[in-house]
């Protein structure tokens, strides 16, 4: 009687690679969702500018603003916002939503190991 044993991890690799990516996707659209609640707003322009980004290559997820001085809105500590708003806009909600992040990760890997 003999075993026979049958691997196919090429095709394992490449589910977990779409579902890294997928699942960065998702979590760096929920910090961004939860950022654009804390962005300093006026004119909604700053708020706007919010977009992700995620390297497939290198699995690995950004999310940003994009105006001449989304740097200093967020680093500036001395400026008053409206209520609800505040500075480090997207350094707050990354730290708060970490096990959010971790759970949509967990949850499109085990979907693609199913």
């Amino acid at each position: 009687m003999g075993a026979r044993y049958t691997s196919n991890t090429d095709a394992a690799r490449r589910a977990l690679h779409k579902g890294a990516v997928r699942g960065l996707t998702l979590a760096a659209e929920h910090v961004l969702g939860a950022s654009r609640a804390l962005v300093p707003l006026e004119e909604g322009t700053l708020e706007r500018s919010g977009h992700t980004d995620v390297d497939a290559a290198d699995l690995t997820a950004a999310v940003s603003y994009d105006t001449p001085y989304a740097v200093r809105q967020h680093e500036e500590l001395t400026w008053r916002h409206a209520d609800g708003r505040q500075a480090k806009y997207l350094e707050t909600p990354l730290v708060a939503e970490a096990g959010a992040v971790r759970s949509i990760l967990a949850a499109e890997l085990r979907r693609v190991l199913r």
